[in-house]
């Protein structure tokens, strides 16, 4: 939505009429094929048009309506586009053609192999920002960018640009400390335990998550369970000013909007490119004040990052990048051959992290571990420890249940801590011979989990019973899937059956 610009000829007299659409992001016009305005000015299926209302304006995609739900002189809108006009049943908008969009011939020209230049990628993360691009060609943009990847000058000039669009938070003191992991890794779900630790330990973490892209779960989908994550600035402000750090979705603030955006198309295309994950990644942290970063590279044959190659690669960039903006980063390359934890999904996932800041007896070690080394870490980038004695104090602020209290806190500042749900229905599935455990694919035991209904389904998904290199009976319990209706577990049901060696049992 935008407030201002001249763009065409405009057409007064179209009444509004609400139809209840919901085209989740997308802006939508819903005209008749033979009303006036789309036969004298050829807005065919699928033109693009400028809205307007008062003061306020969007550029929406035409969908035509050939039923009597709408008369020649009536429009409907989808839902996101009335909330961003502000408009009423009744309302008069007037449309016109919008302006040449400039930015998409550049967009062309990566495709067709040359590199973007000056200011080309501020030109079209500003027109994506403003709501410029259809999703086609936001999805031409995130293609091009995958296909013909990024080299480091661009990476830095797509960095820059979507943080030059957004809001900036900005804090008395320093450092200002932060942790990403590159996802892939189904169950990874490390940020809540390492905030709770470093904060514990003094030092100021602002942590702002992504919901998840082509995962079953993102930081911001766990901590819904738990807690209220929907936070503006001012919100994020009190609770960090409050506590030290907080645990708030990104998408509820403009910071780095244009993320949002892309990661929208991207994980309906289940794309995620090295140039825009760097530039992803790196421009959040920034806007959000950053000046430490430690981040989590986890890599294996069915992670998002495949090999040590791959994994030593996108190091390099994320540092030099990093280091571009003046941003302190050291980079961990993990484990990535199977799911962290038990729980893969919403609810799951804040199980295991409640779990291990609680220290029971049965918490899932690797998440545990995984914590404490990326805790351990930042504390000792920040100088709150010596080199070296990081791990040790990040186990004792976890032991000692400093870090649960400090997490208590935080959750209450944002407006409270509370038990994750259970799903209604659940089914396990089984060791079909004897032997040892020897693969457990990611990839597959994510979709899974999105097939039983997450991250949208907040208890939905997948409770791991088994890890590699364990012996197993035929008959066994290799994991559970859990739903909250019968239609998304029989779809799981439906494609596990297709893929019966998600998990790989050996006889040996």
């Amino acid at each position: 939505m935008t407030t201002s610009g001249e763009e065409g000829a405009c057409h007064l007299g179209i009444r509004l009429k609400r139809l209840g659409i919901n085209s989740r992001s997308d802006h939508i016009i819903y005209m008749r094929e033979d009303c006036a305005i789309c036969r004298a000015e050829g807005f065919s299926a699928q033109a693009r048009v400028r809205v307007d209302l008062g003061d306020r304006f969007i550029i929406a995609t035409v969908h035509h309506v050939n039923t009597d739900l709408l008369s020649d002189g009536e429009a409907s809108l989808s839902e996101r586009a009335w909330a961003l006009l502000g408009a009423s049943e009744g309302d008069c908008i007037s449309l016109s053609h919008p302006a040449l969009l400039q930015s998409l011939r550049k967009v062309r020209g990566k495709i067709y192999g040359r590199a973007f230049e000056g200011d080309d990628l501020s030109s079209i993360v500003r027109d994506l920002t403003e709501g410029r691009y259809s999703d086609v060609e936001t999805a031409a943009f995130i293609t091009a960018c995958s296909a013909r990847d990024l080299d480091e000058a661009e990476r830095i000039a797509l960095t820059k640009a979507m943080v030059d669009v957004g809001d900036r938070l900005e804090w008395p003191c320093t450092p200002v400390v932060d942790k990403h992991c590159i996802g892939g890794l189904p169950g990874n779900r490390t940020t809540p335990i390492v905030v709770s630790i470093v904060a514990a330990n003094g030092l100021l973490m602002p942590k702002t998550s992504s919901r998840a892209i082509t995962s079953p779960a993102g930081t911001a989908d766990t901590m819904e369970v738990l807690t209220k994550v929907d936070l503006d600035l001012a919100a994020i402000r009190r609770v960090v000013e409050s506590e030290g750090a907080c645990l708030a979705w990104g998408g509820a603030v403009r910071l780095s909007p244009a993320d949002d955006l892309l990661i929208r198309i991207e994980r309906t295309l289940d794309i995620d490119s090295d140039g825009q994950l760097v530039a992803s990644v790196l421009s959040k942290k920034i806007a959000a004040g950053a000046t430490h970063l430690v981040l989590d590279i986890p890599y294996g044959p069915t992670a998002k990052v495949r090999s040590l190659e791959a994994a030593e690669k996108l190091k390099a960039s994320l540092l030099d990048v990093a280091a571009a903006f003046g941003l302190k980063a050291q980079a961990v390359l993990s484990d990535g051959t199977e799911p962290v934890g038990r729980g893969i999904g919403p609810a799951l996932e804040a199980r295991d992290v409640l779990s291990v800041l609680r220290c029971e007896q049965d918490a899932p070690e690797d998440l545990r571990d995984r914590a404490i080394t990326l805790a351990g870490c930042l504390l000792e980038m920040a100088g709150c420890v010596n080199a070296g004695a990081g791990v040790a104090r990040a186990t004792a602020t976890l032991d000692d249940g400093s870090a649960f209290k400090k997490f208590e806190a935080i959750c209450a500042a944002q407006g409270g801590l509370a038990e994750p749900p259970v799903a209604k229905h659940r089914w396990v599935v089984e060791a079909a011979k004897s032997g040892r455990v020897s693969r457990v694919d990611n990839r597959r035991i994510a979709q899974v989990a999105k097939l039983l209904g997450a991250p949208d389904a907040k208890a939905a998904g997948v409770l791991m019973r088994v890890r590699v290199g364990d012996r197993v009976e035929a008959g066994a319990p290799l994991y559970e899937m859990h739903a909250e209706t019968t239609g998304e577990l029989a779809y799981a049901q439906a494609y596990v059956d297709q893929n019966p060696d998600i998990i790989a049992v050996e006889v040996n």
